[in-house]
């Protein structure tokens, strides 16, 4: 491997301020609650419940896909290039995978909560109540681990970085 010139190089400092591990026990108590409500669905609405229920996730996804996609696009284009599909838990959906500005964080996830919230509810006028309460329930799991990062981060300072790693939440400074 031949070696870079010393101008071409470029070099990163982090300095950690913060890591905040989750639990194995707490993720597995988290993906309970999908299977908790798919039973209050069946039990209270039948087999609609179930077909409401399983259509709502998609749904979900990718209106906080679109809804993300959008204000990165509004603000940065770059910031669209660190952003990916995540298919584990808890950072399930539509998440930075590299160190990502934690002021954009926030306006993100901020932003995806009430604007979800508001189709939410202009939908609640004219689908069943079991598909409305599918899609805040989704709505809110989806969006639970990001906003449990928001609010552990919230007393420090603004300017930092993230990086959600598999078990845990880093809060660097650069």
């Amino acid at each position: 491997m031949i070696a870079e010139p010393e101008n071409k190089a470029t070099f990163y400092q982090y300095r950690l301020l913060k890591k905040k591990a989750i639990a194995r026990s707490v993720i597995h108590s988290y993906l309970c609650l999908p299977i908790i409500m798919l039973l209050f669905n069946l039990l209270a609405f039948s087999w609609t419940g179930l077909f409401f229920f399983l259509l709502a996730g998609p749904i979900i996804a990718w209106i906080h896909y679109v809804i993300a996609r959008t204000i990165l696009l509004l603000v940065r284009t770059s910031y669209t290039k660190r952003w990916r599909w995540n298919l584990r838990m808890p950072w399930f959906g539509y998440v930075p995978d590299q160190h990502f500005s934690y002021r954009m964080f926030v306006r993100v996830h901020l932003n995806m909560s009430w604007i979800g919230l508001c189709i939410i509810t202009i939908c609640l006028l004219w689908s069943p109540i079991s598909f409305t309460l599918s899609l805040v329930f989704w709505h809110l799991w989806l969006l639970g681990p990001r906003l449990y990062v928001v609010l552990i981060l919230a007393r420090g300072r603004k300017d930092g970085l993230i990086k959600l790693n598999d078990h845990d939440v880093s809060y660097y400074l650069q």
